[in-house]
């Protein structure tokens, strides 16, 4: 895995370059996921790697899917896209799709100053308080934040936000434990 991360690294740096300075960093950000879900799925693996299917025959292949697919748009045209997909093809690349998308995000939200945010509650949250905690989140750390929400009834109360390596353990589970160990001592 950290080989793939290492030969994404160029691939994702010039493809935001590109991005960068056509002011597009969305929709190849969306490409790219596209892609990289394509190219990770069992049945177009097996065609990835067939000997017997061209480089040219793949990309007009890959090209078609990705056409079809929301978001897959940008790489499915001629121009930089259709560029990158040929240029992973031939250098046996194509598999560190989604990798690349990987990297590419993070210079994306590097350069918008976003941080990806997981808050995990007890329950659903309403859109107000959910709202609320990324008004927060944004102050504290000073970024846009880029929430997504999940439910883990384990939690009994509260909630557990993630940004990256900065986490808040707000949950009554968490609460517990620590009068437990308190009590313990």
């Amino acid at each position: 895995m950290a080989d793939n991360i290492t030969l994404a690294r160029p691939y994702a740096q010039a493809v935001f370059d590109i991005a960068s300075a056509g002011g597009s960093l969305a929709g190849w950000s969306a490409a790219l996921a596209a892609a990289g879900a394509v190219v990770s799925d069992a049945s177009m693996a097996g065609l990835v790697d067939d000997p017997r299917i061209s480089d040219d025959e793949l990309l007009t292949l890959l090209q078609s899917v990705l056409g079809s697919v929301p978001g897959g748009t940008v790489l499915a045209g001629a121009g930089d896209g259709a560029n990158l997909l040929r240029l992973l093809i031939e250098n046996g690349r194509l598999s560190i799709l989604p990798e690349i998308s990987v990297r590419f995000d993070a210079l994306k939200d590097e350069a918008e100053n976003a941080v990806d945010v997981t808050i995990v509650s007890a329950t659903p949250l309403d859109a107000g308080k959910q709202s609320e905690i990324v008004s927060a989140l944004g102050a504290r750390l000073g970024r846009k934040i880029n929430a997504t929400t999940a439910v883990d009834p384990d939690l009994i109360g509260g909630a557990v936000i993630r940004a990256g390596d900065f986490v808040i353990d707000g949950s009554v589970r968490a609460q517990l434990t620590r009068l437990q160990a308190t009590l313990a001592r």
